[in-house]
């Protein structure tokens, strides 16, 4: 009853100081709702009745007077209530130190820490707080240096059995890059938590670790802590539900964490962890199980935004672009969801794989809305998002946008929007503006001015800007980049000339160097680097059924149907058989999906009539097109 009466003389507009006196128990009540509502004007209001009562120099009200400060973002005011106080403990030091860290100002955090140890023969000693946030700081920082000053800090004044202090040291070891060295301090723990095993598990999954052997030794530990009694949490979880994809082959891990979720009592349909949900959705679909994605979406009570964001941005992973879109629409019109930046990232690039510009002009228009125009993962995202619906123009306007940062990505979308629209020129002049902005090339770069010199023609361009990579950056080829060199001499007949670079190649030629061969092959007929260029990929890739059809449509052409048979009845000895390719159109807010021979649309007899006439019109030049109108 008291503290609601306090309550409401704080934050009366008439408040007088005179009319009632606070305890220190009341201003520490008030300076807690402070922290936990977030908000200045009662950290304030409090503060100056700490003046008035005469308890400045009181810790423990100063202690919280700090945090309640750096809580609401003012930091320049908890340094001054810090620097009032005449006998600072070790709590105001691990407040003010907190409060730098919550608001992402590490450097400082770590300064104050230094502070802390020569204060002028009124030294702290840090306790098992202090030593674990500065730890967290170094880990943020990836200042090794620091961090074995701060573990040799926990060992001398004995705090290093101290299990908060050990996990926080392991992360830190984690980040910073030194995995070995984490788990030389769990070996040595006298004591370990669930978190201790987090720490390595999600440091080995986070820093790659992950090749096939570290990624069996993954599963053996997260084996060895359920032997050893302790029971994985949404954290664990979510923690290796990232290596349960991708390249891994380790997809049936995944259903294992999954179905230990259920039997554990974690199962999503009861409204568990969000974030566990989460990674489920992103583990199915980084695996092609899209469906599966769905059905964890749909058995979620709880969906936050992450989770919609996690659904949207599985659908255009797995070429599902119209399906992502749709799910946009319900998070807004079903949940009455905000999308946020994440989500508009993630939903841009189903409209440039439909080549939907009113989709992507109403999503550009609801970012500047929402006043995400000048961020910058947003704009880079909108550049390729309009270069890819035909719109250079557009692309080039969210370039010259100068209210954001231009990174390497923007400068890269950019050129490879240049090449995807055949403006070699243009590309190579934005290339070198970028290389004066002092912004390094990387891969992407490349490969993008590379190929616009491919398509416009620009062989000596190409072969100078390859070569200056090499003495100038010392940048290492790539086999993505060495098959833009390849496609862009073949393009240009020089089939000799980019035998030899493939020979010359620093490293091994992938499918993509060959395929780069093979396509300039056809184009100018040259049967010898033709059939070395198939050879090759059959060797590469034996089950990848598009360099059989393609081997059999080229021997076709050329009647070689002794050919053809072979090459179709090996296709179907290896059970190999080719997903039809799909075109598609959007008319009047709805898309249209074609295939081959199609004729499961119903205006398929109003098209193939159409195709007909248009078919008769190019081949005998009837000048009557009245059947168009």
């Amino acid at each position: 009853m008291v503290l609601r009466r306090t309550f409401t003389l704080t934050t009366s507009r008439y408040y007088s100081s005179t009319t009632l006196f606070l305890t220190p128990h009341n201003l520490l009540d008030l300076l807690q709702l402070s922290i936990d509502l977030r908000v200045q004007k009662l950290a304030q209001q409090s503060h100056a009745q700490i003046l008035a009562n005469g308890f400045a120099q009181n810790a423990f009200l100063s202690t919280r007077l700090v945090s309640a400060y750096a809580t609401c973002g003012e930091l320049t005011m908890s340094r001054l209530v810090f620097e009032f106080i005449e006998a600072k403990n070790v709590y105001l030091w691990n407040s003010l130190i907190n409060g730098y860290v919550k608001n992402h100002y590490f450097d400082q955090a770590l300064a104050l820490f230094c502070q802390m140890g020569r204060n002028h023969g009124n030294s702290v000693l840090p306790d098992d707080y202090t030593l674990a946030t500065i730890s967290k700081v170094c880990g943020e920082l990836e200042d090794l240096v620091s961090g074995i000053l701060i573990h040799g800090k926990s060992i001398r004044i004995g705090f290093v059995s101290d299990i908060v202090v050990a996990n926080s040291v392991m992360s830190m070891y984690s980040r910073c890059g030194e995995f070995s060295d984490a788990m030389k301090v769990f070996d040595e723990m006298p004591h370990r938590n669930v978190g201790s095993f987090n720490v390595i598990i999600s440091g080995c999954a986070a820093l790659g670790n992950c090749d096939s052997a570290s990624r069996d030794d993954l599963w053996n530990f997260f084996r060895r802590m359920q032997y050893e009694g302790y029971k994985a949490d949404a954290f664990t979880v979510a923690s290796l539900l990232p290596v349960c994809c991708g390249n891994s082959g380790k997809w049936d891990y995944g259903r294992e964490i999954h179905c230990y979720l259920v039997k554990n009592g974690l199962d999503l349909k009861m409204g568990s962890d969000v974030h566990v949900g989460s990674s489920l959705i992103d583990m199915y679909s980084r695996c092609n199980k899209i469906v599966l994605s769905r059905r964890v979406f749909d058995q979620m009570k709880c969906r936050n935004i992450y989770v919609w964001t996690a659904m949207i941005n599985g659908y255009v992973q797995n070429g599902a672009p119209e399906d992502a879109l749709i799910l946009l629409h319900e998070m807004q019109m079903k949940d009455g969801m905000r999308p946020n930046k994440v989500s508009l990232v993630s939903v841009l690039p189903a409209c440039g794989l439909l080549a939907g510009l009113t989709g992507g002009k109403q999503i550009h228009a609801f970012s500047i809305k929402m006043e995400l125009n000048d961020d910058i993962s947003l704009c880079n995202a909108l550049i390729d998002m309009y270069s890819k619906c035909g719109s250079l123009e557009y692309a080039r306007r969210v370039f010259d946008n100068g209210s954001y940062f231009k990174d390497a990505i923007t400068w890269s979308s950019m050129i490879s929007a240049y090449g995807l629209h055949g403006r070699g020129e243009e590309a190579i002049i934005t290339y070198y503006k970028m290389l004066q902005q002092g912004i390094q090339p990387d891969m992407i770069t490349v490969v993008g001015v590379l190929s616009a010199c491919s398509k416009s023609g620009l062989v000596d361009e190409g072969i100078s800007i390859y070569n200056s990579l090499l003495t100038n950056y010392e940048m290492r080829p790539t086999v993505e980049i060495c098959a833009c060199v390849v496609d862009m001499l073949g393009r240009s007949g020089k089939l000799d000339q980019a035998l030899q670079f493939i020979k010359d190649m620093p490293l091994d030629p992938g499918p993509s160097v060959w395929g780069s061969l093979l396509t300039a092959s056809i184009m100018h007929g040259n049967t010898m680097t033709r059939d070395l260029a198939y050879q090759c990929l059959l060797e590469l890739e034996p089950e990848n059924p598009s360099n059989y059809i393609s081997l059999s449509n080229t021997y076709a052409s050329y009647r070689r149907w002794d050919v053809v048979t072979e090459v179709r009845t090996m296709m179907k000895e290896r059970g190999l058989r080719k997903v039809p390719g799909i075109s598609w159109i959007t008319i009047s807010d709805k898309t249209h999906s074609f295939s081959v021979a199609d004729k499961a649309h119903p205006s398929s007899s109003l098209i193939y009539e159409m195709l007909h006439d248009l078919g008769s019109i190019m081949t005998d030049g009837c000048a009557d097109i009245d059947i168009l109108t």
